[in-house]
């Protein structure tokens, strides 16, 4: 079954979170990933709202959380932690 990679995300620095997204998009494009959604209009309705969401289709659950611990994801990320208030979280697709 497939897999959706669904971040929620607030920005608190656009230079170093810039550097996080140069770098994840191709990590994530090499282990399948798939960009559905990137910071479009959205609607909350529940819960804390953060101004940038993101989904990315994987193959599955197992690829995502494994490119997520991949070394190229990994790089990326340390330029997020300190730019970025996130939650990141992988749902498996009824498909």
């Amino acid at each position: 079954m497939g897999a959706l990679w669904i971040a929620h995300v607030t920005v608190t620095d656009e230079d170093a979170y810039g550097k996080y997204a140069k770098l994840a998009g191709p990590a994530i494009a090499k282990h399948g990933g798939e960009f559905i959604a990137r910071g479009g209009r959205f609607v909350q309705l529940e819960g804390k709202e953060r101004p940038r969401n993101v989904v990315a289709k994987f193959p599955d659950v197992d690829t995502a959380v494994a490119c997520y611990h991949s070394p190229e994801y990994q790089e990326a990320l340390a330029h997020a932690r300190d730019a970025s208030e996130r939650e990141l979280m992988v749902v498996e697709t009824s498909e």
